[in-house]
């Protein structure tokens, strides 16, 4: 299980959403990064579905996302990435 985490801008506490496969979180990422990119268009709407929680949907303005990352959900307790946005290198 794959987990994205979105950070959202005035906003303490970050949304997530967890995907079975990888390639489908990582097209999600791409979406997110190219409207966080893009500087004409302050009106687009992501819309995320959780595969885990099955009627969880988030729907998110682009413009407001500051920061989003990808990690793997380890079945194992003490994974190598814990979840969260950390200064940790």
């Amino acid at each position: 299980m794959y987990s994205l985490e979105l950070s959202l801008r005035y906003s303490p506490f970050p949304i997530a959403i967890q995907k079975k496969e990888y390639n489908d979180v990582k097209r999600i990422y791409d979406e997110i990064k190219k409207n966080m990119n893009d500087k004409d268009n302050n009106s687009n709407l992501i819309e995320l579905k959780c595969d885990k929680v099955q009627d969880k949907l988030i729907v998110v303005r682009a413009k407001e996302v500051i920061a989003v990352q990808i990690y793997e959900k380890s079945s194992v307790a003490g994974g190598a990435k814990r979840p969260g946005f950390s200064l940790d290198i």
